[in-house]
């Protein structure tokens, strides 16, 4: 094909290639469409179905629930609940002190284990042991732990002539133990990403900041934390979205006591639920946790976006 120029030179505009179309992908996509349907169906449906609900009151009478519109009568009562505020409080420190705990130590170990030339599967397998223990056996073994009058912690505090700590009966340490616990028993989950993304790391720049005369710190600055960056990031949206919904330690450990001093946002809504029989104001309650979850995430990656390495 030519297009003729005001001097009557021809001008060759190339044909546009077409791409011929794929004679697999309708039947790929008729494929993968029952498992898309039922994952999508099992996410979205019972969200849906919570939505709905938190527009009702629920009574049950003679084994049958009833239902009555209240509209939005609990999410008005929200603004005014102060359990409710509370709980989001201590849900908002429990997640920033266990987070920041977490992947400051994950990130240390994972460091010092890729560095490591002698016993590195050892040293990976005793620091992944707490992430494989059962939550159940976690709360059990540190509330014994704890025990001011003999748990082993108390036992130790003997040793050096300290006085015994009610860590999960005093209302000021009770949040902070659990927090510890939590620190604990997933600091292994960041070990593990983390060092497998230290792993992956190009050798070449490391050799290339060498020859450069960088120190370790400079190295680590410079070279580590900016091709680490995705991994971080990643890390702490996972820990960040499992923190607030932190329940089983928070069960087994203090019951949210003493008082209200940690009880997460999670254990009010199991209290609204089940022991208070309150399963319309739960459920708001669960949908404005949601939307605070999402609200969390977009700032999250909006703040990715503008501190991301170039």
């Amino acid at each position: 094909m030519s297009l003729a120029t005001g001097t009557g030179a021809a001008l060759a505009v190339p044909a546009q290639r077409v791409r011929p179309a794929d004679p697999d992908a309708l039947w790929r996509w008729a494929a993968l469409s029952p498992a898309l349907l039922l994952m999508l169906g099992l996410g979205l449906l019972p969200v849906l179905n919570l939505v709905a609900l938190g527009f009702f009151d629920v009574h049950w009478a003679e084994g049958q629930s009833e239902l009555r519109f209240v509209g939005t009568a609990h999410y008005a009562a929200l603004a005014k609940d102060p359990l409710f505020g509370s709980a989001i409080l201590n849900t908002v420190v429990f997640a920033i002190g266990a987070v920041a705990g977490q992947m400051g130590l994950g990130f240390a170990l994972a460091l010092l284990c890729s560095k490591a030339t002698r016993g590195r599967t050892f040293w990976r397998a005793v620091f992944i042991l707490p992430v494989l223990l059962p939550g159940i056996v976690i709360g059990a073994m540190w509330k014994l732990m704890m025990n001011p009058d003999f748990g082993a912690i108390a036992q130790l505090l003997d040793l050096f002539g300290l006085p015994p700590v009610d860590w999960l009966g005093n209302a000021r340490l009770a949040l902070f133990s659990v927090v510890l616990v939590d620190i604990w028993h997933w600091t292994p989950f960041c070990f593990l990403l983390f060092l497998a993304g230290l792993e992956a790391l190009p050798r070449d720049v490391y050799e290339a900041a060498k020859v450069d005369g960088a120190s370790t710190w400079q190295e680590l600055r410079y070279v580590t934390l900016p091709l680490m960056w995705p991994t971080i990031a990643v890390t702490f949206v996972f820990r960040l979205v499992l923190a607030f919904k932190v329940f089983d330690e928070v069960y087994l450990l203090t019951g949210g006591g003493p008082g209200t001093a940690t009880e997460v946002v999670s254990f009010t809504i199991y209290l609204r639920f089940f022991t208070q029989d309150r399963a319309g104001y739960g459920a708001a309650m669960s949908v404005a946790v949601i939307f605070l979850i999402f609200l969390m995430l977009a700032a999250a990656a909006a703040t990715r976006r503008r501190v991301q390495p170039a």
